[in-house]
């Protein structure tokens, strides 16, 4: 998916708002017994997600095709590293996990009804009529399906995206008067926040087949005053990459890392993972970010300025992560044709049996696990 940067929320009477849950997208299946379960990309999840299969096989409908996301709550939190720890090989172990930590299947479109009747054609805002219609006969007794709340009131988006980084990754706006459009990009906008932090360099990585770097190697310190590795940042013009290799192959010195390094057992592993070069921790850069999970930045950064004001060992996994910015990327593409005139919705906030509560969790001051 390609995404366009713009300034702000789109606004009028044409667009639904949703809180933008940050876990697995999902599409789902079902016929009769047999249900199907399939990530944006088109690879299978069901067996990666047995809890969920067996939940859409204990509701009344008997034909679905409905387009939501998969999250996990982990002591009221949603948890991106719980959703790819499923991703394992052995049903054993998958089995365990999802007894540990049930899955929950967030939908936010129905795509065809319980009466095998199609509504691809059909706009978003009957869609969304049809898919209240679908939670209030089928969803009420259903503990790992919810339906996620929409609005057309540009206020109730924003109060969702001030809870942005929390159980929330930011508002999905949608166009009301589109159908839906497989394998396009609809009308569709997502808005995030971008935050900043402060990081000591503590190793780098040359670029494949150059003597160039290619990253900078990210650290913080815990209350043991061990540097963990917690990410990278690599947005640099050839240019700034031979004075970066000048500098830091000056500072080279072992550990680099006195904690998690570079190349350690992890599912973010490659083969490349442990080829890096250690630096001595004497330099502070702030970085951009959009995901701090597991104790880590779960994207490449990038370098914003270098902190020669600030001491390495102020650089903590305990400390505040700023928000600084407000990004929005922007997916539109217009069909030819609509199926139906556009008319004025006037703000509305639809139903959502119950799933608002969890966009009420405040960010913690500690980056752990949270935001998703």
């Amino acid at each position: 998916m390609e995404a366009k940067s713009v300034d702000e929320i789109p606004v009028g009477p044409g667009w639904q708002y949703e809180p933008k849950w940050d876990g697995f997208r999902c599409l789902a299946f079902r016929r009769g017994k047999d249900i199907y379960l399939q990530s944006k990309s088109g690879q299978p999840l069901a067996r990666y997600f047995p809890d969920i299969v067996v939940a859409l096989l204990q509701l009344a409908a008997k034909k679905l095709v409905l387009d939501g996301e998969l999250v996990i709550d982990v002591d009221g939190r949603f948890s991106f590293d719980e959703l790819q720890l499923r991703l394992h090989p052995a049903a054993s172990r998958v089995q365990k996990l999802a007894a540990g930590h049930p899955a929950t299947f967030v939908v936010f479109d129905l795509l065809e009804n319980d009466a095998g009747k199609s509504l691809l054609k059909a706009p978003l805002h009957e869609r969304r009529i049809a898919l209240e219609k679908f939670a209030t006969k089928n969803l009420k007794s259903a503990k790992a399906i919810k339906l996620s709340p929409a609005t057309t009131s540009l206020l109730q988006a924003k109060k969702w995206f001030k809870k942005a980084g929390g159980n929330l990754d930011g508002v999905i706006a949608k166009r009301l008067d589109l159908p839906y459009a497989p394998g396009e990009r609809t009308a569709m906008m997502k808005v995030k926040n971008i935050r900043t932090a402060d990081c000591v360099v503590g190793g780098f990585r040359y670029a494949s087949g150059s003597k160039l770097i290619g990253s900078l190697l990210l650290g913080l310190y815990d209350d043991a005053g061990l540097l963990h590795h917690v990410g990278f940042t690599s947005a640099f013009n050839t240019s700034d990459k031979r004075a970066l290799t000048k500098k830091f192959e000056a500072l080279r010195k072992p550990p680099g890392f006195t904690g998690n390094a570079p190349g350690g057992p992890s599912r973010w592993s490659t083969e490349r993972s442990g080829e890096w070069e250690p630096v001595d921790p004497k330099v502070v850069v702030e970085v951009t970010y959009d995901h701090f999970t597991g104790d880590r930045f779960r994207h490449g950064t990038k370098i914003v300025r270098w902190r020669k004001d600030k001491a390495p060992k102020q650089c903590t996994l305990g400390m505040t992560l700023f928000r600084i910015q407000r990004k929005i990327d922007v997916h539109i593409v217009v069909p030819a044709v609509s199926d139906s005139g556009w008319k004025r919705i006037y703000p509305c906030h639809f139903s959502s049996n119950g799933f608002d509560g969890l966009i009420d969790h405040d960010v913690p001051r500690r980056p752990h696990n949270f935001e998703i």
